[in-house]
Order: structure tokens, then sequence, then C-alpha cells
């Protein structure tokens, strides 16, 4: 009965990414893009701060069992600069280059995040140069119609160097909460979520080796006395995000827990 639900829902899924999408204007949303992601987010227990450094801490972690000590982050889809404070802080980074399609999102992150080491520009006036050991990217695919999916992952890994790494974190379509939340917040009501399937398969077709593919945040805050098991629990398509992390010119391997 569950396997033919799932089945279901698939196809459903599938049917609905193959739609034309919209990409939303973020620019009507830099003001208060914070405060209108954390009350969506409230019901989770937590804030956006903490599923941002959560999910840059356990990345730190996949880097450090691939022995990858990266020195240049892309962070892109930055938005307002959420994520920036943890780049040096947990990876060690030592540049880093945003990139965002909303103007109003960057001159909020260049206030916010001044510094010499740290370079925003608008997406489309961004020149690849396949220098950078890292491409983060959070939740951005989703906004991205699907037929421009593909487009925009090539362009991303034509920032990385051959060997570089890409964390393509993005919204698990399998977990009900998260479709939840996602309906409390304006900006993501018009989502098209992605699965896990279809992100590495992007990225196999962008020419990249997928090294795993992880499910995290199982347990809420009023449970996070259980979040010690959720390292145990990644391969399981149970956590409201994923991360596939990637590598570019490598053919796929597994990793370890």
């Amino acid at each position: 009965m569950i396997g033919r639900l799932m089945r279901r829902k698939l196809r459903r899924d599938s049917a609905i990414s193959k739609g034309k999408g919209s990409a939303h204007n973020f620019d009507a949303d830099a003001e208060d893009y914070e405060r209108r992601l954390d009350e969506g987010l409230a019901i989770s227990g937590e804030s956006s701060m903490f599923f941002a450094k959560a999910r840059i801490a356990w990345l730190a972690t996949r880097l450090r069992q691939l022995k990858f000590a990266p020195e240049t982050l892309l962070d892109y889809g930055c938005g307002t600069g959420g994520s920036t404070a943890f780049f040096a802080e947990s990876l060690g980074v030592r540049s880093i280059v945003g990139l965002d399609v909303s103007p109003k999102s960057l001159e909020k992150a260049r206030t916010r995040h001044a510094s010499a080491c740290i370079e925003y520009y608008l997406t489309q006036e961004y020149t690849p140069r396949a220098n950078i050991d890292v491409a983060f990217c959070n939740g951005v695919f989703h906004h991205i119609p699907p037929a421009d999916r593909q487009n925009v992952l090539r362009h991303m890994t034509s920032c990385v160097r051959p060997g570089g790494v890409l964390a393509l974190w993005e919204n698990n379509p399998w977990n009900p909460g998260t479709r939840y939340i996602m309906s409390r917040i304006p900006f993501d009501r018009d989502a098209v979520m992605v699965s896990a399937r279809q992100l590495r398969n992007l990225a196999t077709a962008a020419g990249l080796g997928v090294l795993t593919t992880d499910f995290c945040f199982v347990f809420p805050g009023p449970l996070q006395g259980l979040r010690r098991f959720e390292r145990f629990l990644t391969r399981l398509p149970l956590g409201g995000q994923y991360l596939v992390l990637c590598r570019k010119g490598h053919a796929t391997i597994s990793m370890s827990k």
C-alpha cells in the first residue's frame, strides 16, 4: 500500500516538475526576508540561522571525510547573506563570492558583511573562471523553472575548478512538514520542488560525480534530544532538507557515514 502511494506521488511530482514553474521576484522580499522565513519556520521550533549553521556544519563534516580543505567558496543564490558568517567559521574558507539575481538582496548582503574577503555580484554579471573550490547552493533550484535548471547547474559547475565540490541543498518534497512550512512562506508558495533523484540526474547530466545524498533535519525543536541519532538516518528520505554532494570531474563513489 505504501509503495503504491509513493509511486503515485512520484508520478504527480514528476508531472508538476514538467510545468513551466515561475521565478520569484526576491527584490520585493529583501527588506523582511529573514522575518518572513522565520515566521514560516516557527512551527519547526528553530530559526533560519539554526538551519543555516547546521547545513554548513554538516557540509564541513563531509569535506573533512574527503580530506578536502577549501579556501574559496561560491554562495550561489546568496540572498541577503544569511549563511555568509558561517562559511569562514565552519569551513575555514578565506574568500567568498556571493551570487544572486536580486539587486536589493545583494545591497543588504554587502551592508551586513562588508569585507575585503567577500564579493557579491549579480548572477548574470559574474564571469565563471573555473577557480572556486566549493560551490554552495541552498534552496535555489525550487525557484528555478524546471526547463532552466540544467543550464543553471552547468553555469554553477563552470565556476568550480576541476576536482572542486558542489554542495546542493534542497527542500525534501517527501517530507510533509517541509511542504507545510513552504506553504506558510510567501516566496515559497509558488515554488516547484525538486526531488533528490531529479537533482542527482541534473548533476550527472552536468558531468558531475555524485558523492553522497544526505537527508537532514529529521527531528523538530521539541524533539531535539533525538537529534544525536540523525547521522544514522541520512540515507532515508525523512529529513526536511537533503544535500546532494558532487565533485567536478570525478566518478560517482560512496561515502561512509
